[in-house]
Order: C-alpha cells, then sequence, then structure tokens
C-alpha cells in the first residue's frame, strides 16, 4: 500500500508544531509527513526585534529538531499550489520540483502590510522576517549617535521594537507613531505602565497621528507633518501570503483560507490551513488574531484532526481562547495583560520585571513546543485507513 502523503508548507510556529505533532500521531510505516521551508531552522518570530537590536539568537536547524520523528523537512520556496491536482511546486536549489500530497497543511503564516502607504516598501523597514530584521540589524548599526529611528504602529510589534531598540541604543532618537492613543486596547494599569517605561527610555510618541507617506529620512503624516527618521521600522500590520488567494481554496477579503472548527478547508476536505493562513472562528464567532497565541492551538486541532480521521478514530476539539497578551519592554521590563477568551483587556495585568521573566519563558515555552508538539500527552498510533464510498475500512493490522 502507498502512504498516505500530509505536506505541511510553512514552518512557523503553527506548521512546525502541526508536523510533528501529527508524525508523532501515526506510524511511519503508513504516512509520509513533508515540511516546507524556505529556510532550514526554526526562526523565532516573535523574538525579530531582538535581533534586529544587536541580540544573537539560538539557531534552532530543522534537521536537529525533527531527527528520528518521522519528519522530513524540504528546504524550498513554495511558488504554486494547485488543490485540483493535489500538488504544490517547490523552488529549492536545484530548481523547481513538484511535490504530489494526498492531505495539505497550509501554513505560509503572513508577512508585513504596507497598507498601501506611499514610498513604504521602498523606504521603511519590516521585522516580520529574519532577512527583513537582519537587514534593520545592519542598519540600525551604521547609525551615528542622535539620528532617529522611527516605528510606526502602535501594536504589540511597534510597543516591543521601540521599547527593545531605546534600551540597546540609548544613544539614538527612537519615536513610535500610533493611530490610537498608546496602548489603548489595554486596560488602564497596562496603559500606565507602557507610558512609564517610554517615558523612562526617552522614547517620543505621536499618538492619533496616521502615517500619509515614507521617504527615504522622514515620514509625512496625513496632516502633512514631517517627522524625522533615518530609519523607518513598519510594525502596522499583517498581510496574509498570497498563495492561498492565487488557488481555488475559498478564502476570505484578505485572502485567508476558510476552515471549519477543525481547520479544514470549507472547499477542499484534503487541505487544512492553520495559524495566520487560516480565518479561524474564536469566541462568540471572532476570528482569532494573527499570532503566536493562536497559530498553535490551530495547530494542534488540524494535527488531531487529520490522525483521526485517518485512523477512524473520533475528531477531538482543542478550545480556541486567549489568557493573555505577552509584551516584552526591552529585556528587563514587560507586561502581561490578562485578557477574556476573545481577547479583551480585563482589569488584571503583571508589570515590570516579573512580566519579562514570564514574557521570556512564554517564548522559551513556544520554542520548546515547536521540537516536542505532543509532551505530556497520552499517544496512540493507530493503523491508517482507506476510505471508500463513505465506509472505513482498515489496511494494515495495526498495534494500539
Amino acid at each position: 500500500m502507498q502512504q498516505h502523503r500530509i505536506i505541511v508548507l510553512g514552518a512557523g510556529y503553527a506548521g512546525a508544531v502541526a508536523a510533528g505533532r501529527v508524525a508523532r500521531r501515526l506510524r511511519r510505516e503508513d504516512v509520509t509527513v513533508t515540511l516546507v521551508n524556505a529556510e532550514p531552522d526554526f526562526v523565532e518570530r516573535v523574538r525579530m526585534h531582538q535581533l534586529a537590536a544587536g541580540q544573537d539568537l539560538t539557531p534552532r536547524p530543522f534537521s536537529e529538531m525533527f531527527a528520528g520523528t518521522g519528519v522530513e523537512p524540504r528546504v524550498g520556496r513554495v511558488t504554486a499550489v494547485d488543490v485540483d491536482r493535489k500538488a504544490v511546486t517547490v523552488q529549492g536549489v536545484d530548481g523547481p520540483e513538484e511535490l504530489a500530497y494526498d492531505t495539505l497543511v497550509h501554513a505560509l503564516g503572513s508577512t508585513w502590510d504596507t497598507r498601501g502607504v506611499p514610498g513604504a516598501a521602498e523606504h521603511a523597514h519590516e521585522i516580520a522576517s529574519r532577512p527583513g530584521a537582519l537587514r534593520l540589524r545592519d542598519r540600525l548599526a551604521a547609525l551615528a549617535p542622535g539620528q532617529s529611528v522611527l516605528v510606526v504602529g502602535g501594536g504589540l510589534t511597534g510597543l516591543e521594537a521601540a521599547t527593545e531598540f531605546a534600551e540597546a541604543r540609548p544613544d539614538l532618537d527612537i519615536a513610535l507613531v500610533a493611530r490610537g492613543g498608546l496602548g489603548d486596547w489595554l486596560s488602564p494599569a497596562g496603559r500606565r505602565h507602557v507610558r512609564k517605561v517610554f517615558d523612562r527610555l526617552g522614547i517620543t510618541v505621536h499618538e492619533h497621528t496616521a502615517v500619509a507617506e515614507v521617504g527615504a529620512a522622514h515620514v509625512t503624516t496625513a496632516e502633512g507633518t514631517s517627522l524625522p527618521a533615518a530609519v523607518t521600522v513598519w510594525t502596522a500590520g499583517f498581510a496574509v501570503h498570497p498563495l492561498a488567494a492565487a488557488t481555488a481554496l475559498r478564502t476570505s477579503g484578505d485572502g485567508r483560507i476558510v476552515v471549519d472548527a477543525t481547520m479544514r478547508s470549507v472547499s477542499h476536505p484534503d487541505v487544512y490551513a492553520i495559524g495566520d493562513a487560516a480565518l479561524v472562528a474564536g469566541p462568540g464567532g471572532k476570528p482569532l488574531r494573527m499570532s503566536c497565541a493562536s497559530g498553535v492551538p490551530t495547530a494542534w486541532q488540524a494535527a488531531d484532526a487529520i490522525a483521526a480521521r485517518l485512523t477512524g478514530t473520533k475528531v477531538p476539539s482543542t478550545p480556541l481562547r486567549y489568557f493573555n497578551q505577552c509584551v516584552s519592554l526591552g529585556r528587563k521590563d514587560g507586561l502581561i495583560q490578562y485578557v477574556t477568551a476573545d481577547d479583551r483587556a480585563v482589569r488584571a495585568a503583571l508589570t515590570g520585571r516579573i512580566a519579562a521573566v514570564y514574557k521570556e519563558l512564554v517564548c522559551k515555552g513556544a520554542a520548546w513546543g515547536v521540537a516536542h508538539p505532543t509532551a505530556g500527552l497520552l499517544i496512540r498510533r493507530r493503523p491508517v485507513v482507506a476510505r471508500q464510498d463513505g465506509v472505513a475500512a482498515p489496511v494494515v493490522a495495526g498495534r494500539g
């Protein structure tokens, strides 16, 4: 019997966790699990502001992380997905290659979103990827004391980037532009703490300000004000990878793949989507935001659903809800904002050094979880079943 071919596209938090988890839930003689990624190492995306600030991160090669797991890492850039022919095209070092699949997990994630602002793509730096963070790292290192760095975007990434840069380079003039108020989605205690840290680090804040254009050495606001920026760092949101929208998959207006509660495409049942690539309904029907906090639970759900359907067992349900937002404010300070299940801030917040330690443990735990996606779980490997005319029949005598 031919092995069931599972291909996972993208090895961020969601894709890497899904690949490892499904491989550990199924038998190697029954399935192959191929993990396709443009880079050979796992990228801790939540640490890209640290990398840009000049810190060195621990290398995590997939060849070592997945050794002995049954996951086959494949380095290459996905250039096409044909969901009708059930094939993907991968551009590797030796040229293009077509890979056929029986089950596909789309986890290509997202990239930075310029929001169509003139000059942003040409002049701004992004930290949504490792190449982008490394380019910014070199640019920041070349700045002379007193030069200006302007962070555009007042969300979690913007707060972390501005404080990280200000702490690492106190000789620079760091500023942040936010469309709303500084941390206006946080609790009163959370907002006060963020403002206190910004004041301590000497970060200038331009609140309720929209950027209309980005130049080589300045940005222009919607009111026509020119703000100095030897370096502009763009953190004003994420855009989903465009590949899904170019397929026959049903996608949302922003290009995310529409899935059911098991992360299965509503238009193509042999395709699953997880992480930033998926439009997932959370508590109250509210779409989950693009984040590591959303990506990992969707990876668990997809991997468990795939394993259950291939072995003819009950599909489990993974609760999808939020508990907190973890924000680093430099290496020695932080904010843990507790939230409702649908991600709205409550009064409780943890701040200061203990919050920084908490955030660091979360980051380390997330990276550890990529290499140990089923730690602490009882795994019963069952034989894959063949399904014909809706009837499941075992094809391999299995062990429980």
